[in-house]
């Protein structure tokens, strides 16, 4: 039941979070920001693979 999101699900998925959260991160530098949306955009999968797994085990 994990799912990954795609290569380019991914860029897309960093892209909008870096717009959304672009004065929050401004002050760090480009390598830390990157390490912080990449770490988001894995929280993220991983939050969902969590939810699916709840669903299908409370639909049994």
């Amino acid at each position: 039941m994990k799912q990954h999101i795609t290569d380019k699900g991914r860029k897309e998925l960093e892209a909008k979070m870096a717009t959304i959260f672009g004065e929050n991160i401004k002050g760090l530098s480009t390598e830390l920001q990157e390490i912080l949306l990449d770490d988001m955009v894995t929280a993220f999968e991983n939050r969902l693979n969590v939810l699916n797994i709840a669903r299908v085990k409370g639909s049994c």
